[in-house]
């Protein structure tokens, strides 16, 4: 019987960014340092991290060569929370030194990059994790189940909505930011496929279609208030084989920050699911409403366990092929329409005192209007969109 993995040696590990969001994974790691389940053996980043970032983390070798890194550590695992144009090659060149590997979201930004990479660690041998948390919650299996039961009836479709606030100083924070491409490379970084990709994962998955063949068909509408590239007020449309639709609605120019949400609408009740608090609402007929608040799995432990033990992996690559087909439709759509300046408005940003941000009028209405009733920002009458959407089969 296999040892417990609080009996084993700490298995090395290279964090790829750890700064801005990497700095999430830093902690984590810490954390299971403390559980003696792991050992930062390395960090890759352009400057190296300080005494004061390290805190508790000791002296792991610091470079800005990652296969140095690897070969010098000896690393078994990689945690990669790099420029979204990095990923491919980075996850392979971790799978090439026999690193096993925790990407973050998105996994590449375009469906070919994806393949490429799922491929190739597959060749390899090693196993990829993608960083979607929200698909670690407890609260994803349970509300299948209740689907599967019949606890709302038959499903007539699943929506999403996420309304945050991001400043101007949040699209100037890296060359990448605010991008569709860079320097000849895809990068889409956009509301539906950076930030708020939880919420287009997420949705997919509790209406079970997470693998690209599960996708027919896809409509995008993509605008942006910002003086950007990519869109930060978008909304997406999934055809899928289970025969029901899969929407999205999204935008970064909220007045306030929301608790981004998904809604599987059945035709004898609802669920709603609060995915970053791993909460559930179940409203059926003939019931009063409940509310579950649910545990979550950690995936760089669900990694561990996996390489060591055989758990099955949480998020590997092909369970988001679905999540990487929206990717491509919006990487192909028509680039993002800018919104005429009659539609939002500036605002003092949230952070930075000298960088303000747009607030589109009546935006958030939109986004739970978009959920509710499964209907694109055009359908809802947005007075900011084009005649059409533009559609990708």
């Amino acid at each position: 019987m296999p040892a417990p993995l609080s009996a084993r040696e700490p298995l090395p590990v290279v964090l790829a960014g750890a700064r801005g969001h990497g700095r999430s994974h830093l902690l984590n790691i810490h954390r299971l340092e403390r559980l003696g389940l792991v050992r930062l053996a390395g960090v890759c980043e352009l400057r190296p991290l300080d005494a004061a970032e390290l805190d508790g983390l000791g002296e792991p070798a610091q470079s800005d060569d990652f296969e140095a890194l690897l070969a010098a550590t000896g690393a078994k695992l990689a945690v990669l929370s790099t420029p979204i144009q990095t990923h491919t090659d980075m996850t392979l060149a971790a799978a090439r030194h026999g690193a096993d590997i925790l990407l973050e979201k998105p996994p590449a930004p375009s469906y070919a990059e994806f393949r490429r990479m799922a491929d190739g660690v597959a060749a390899a041998g090693r196993a990829c994790q993608i960083g979607f948390q929200s698909l670690g919650s407890h609260a994803v299996p349970a509300v299948r189940e209740l689907i599967a039961d019949g606890a709302i009836g038959e499903v007539r479709g699943v929506g999403a909505a996420g309304a945050w606030v991001r400043d101007e100083a949040y699209f100037r924070r890296a060359p990448w930011a605010g991008r569709r491409r860079l320097d000849g490379l895809d990068v889409v970084d956009g509301a539906l496929t950076n930030p708020l990709a939880h919420a287009v994962a997420t949705a997919l998955a509790l209406a079970g279609t997470t693998r690209a063949e599960d996708v027919t068909g896809i409509e995008t509408e993509l605008f942006h208030a910002h003086a950007i590239e990519s869109d930060d007020t978008s909304a997406v449309r999934v055809s899928t084989t289970v025969g029901f639709p899969v929407t999205v609605a999204a935008t970064l120019c909220a007045e306030t920050n929301g608790e981004p949400y998904v809604v599987v609408h059945g035709t004898r009740g609802r669920v709603t699911f609060w995915y970053r608090e791993d909460r559930i609402l179940l409203q059926r007929a003939g019931h009063g409403p409940e509310e579950i608040v649910y545990g979550r799995t950690d995936l760089l432990e669900n990694l561990l366990a996996h390489v060591t033990d055989g758990t099955a992996l949480l998020v590997p690559p092909d369970a988001t092929g679905a999540f990487m087909r929206v990717v491509e439709a919006v990487r192909t759509a028509p680039d993002p329409l800018p919104m005429d300046a009659a539609h939002w408005r500036t605002a003092p940003g949230e952070g930075d005192a000298h960088a303000d941000r747009r607030v589109v009028t009546g935006v958030e209405a939109l986004v739970d209007a978009s959920a509710e009733r499964l209907r694109l920002y055009s359908e809802l009458g947005a007075p900011w969109t084009a005649p059409a959407p533009a559609e990708v089969r």
